[in-house]
């Protein structure tokens, strides 16, 4: 049987590594709930977005051989910008699909109609810029830049982004996006990316965590009044 100053260092260890955890435990309670509780095609603004996209066929386009390119072509995509056909080459050029012209960036009101395309036709624009840049933390982090954010008149705050270089329509990002971001950043615990399930501080907590457990289920063990009655029992027998 442990003896009661082992028992009591037992009971310190639990303690303050319930409190030293408590609000990270509480955190992943948190957006453990949020997770389960939310649509995710809704977080994704799917419910903004027209459920099909009208895409337009295009005939006599140009010959790959017909463009004036420097390097071997290895992708290809065809992207419609205002109504007409481009190729997306390489990843970086953008040539028009009837003419062959190079198009070194989507206007504003190109980016516009593009987000027209995809967006609920009641939605009304608040406003247009241009992002070069982005930090690790921003919204549109990771994806195609420069970029137009395009505000919507909506108490969600809502905004959707169309690449310059392509006229690729990216994604959009609303309130509840942004508090399921939020809290995925604490449950993963990256506080860079957001995207590391194996960071150093998650295991240390995943580890601290199995601990502070295994020491309540010791702490019950050793201050039982029923696991020392069937013990002074045995002893008996």
């Amino acid at each position: 049987m442990v003896n009661r100053h082992s028992a009591l260092k037992i009971r310190k260890v639990h303690r303050y590594l319930g409190i030293f955890l408590g609000i990270q435990f509480l955190m992943w309670t948190i957006s453990g709930m949020y997770f389960s509780w939310t649509d995710i095609d809704e977080i994704h603004g799917d419910h903004f977005k027209k459920e099909k996209v009208s895409q337009t066929g295009f005939s006599n386009l140009l010959g790959t051989q017909s463009l004036q390119l420097q390097d071997p072509i290895e992708s290809l995509e065809l992207l419609e910008i205002a109504g007409k056909p481009y190729y997306w080459i390489n990843k970086s050029k953008l040539h028009d699909a009837k003419t062959g012209k190079l198009k070194t960036k989507v206007t504003k009101q190109e980016a516009l109609q593009v987000a027209e395309r995809h967006m609920l036709p009641e939605l009304q624009v608040a406003g247009i810029q241009i992002i070069n840049t982005v930090g690790d933390q921003h919204e549109y982090r990771g994806r195609l830049l420069p970029a137009y954010e395009i505000s919507y008149d909506t108490p969600q705050n809502l905004k959707a982004y169309v690449a310059v270089k392509n006229g690729a329509f990216q994604t959009v990002r609303h309130r509840n996006w942004r508090w399921f971001d939020f809290l995925w950043m604490t449950h993963t615990m990256d506080y860079q990316t957001r995207d590391d399930f194996n960071t150093t501080l998650l295991r240390a907590f995943s580890l601290l965590g199995l601990i502070t457990v295994l020491s309540g289920f010791l702490l019950w063990f050793v201050s039982s009044p029923t696991v020392r009655r069937l013990k002074k029992t045995k002893k008996v027998i």
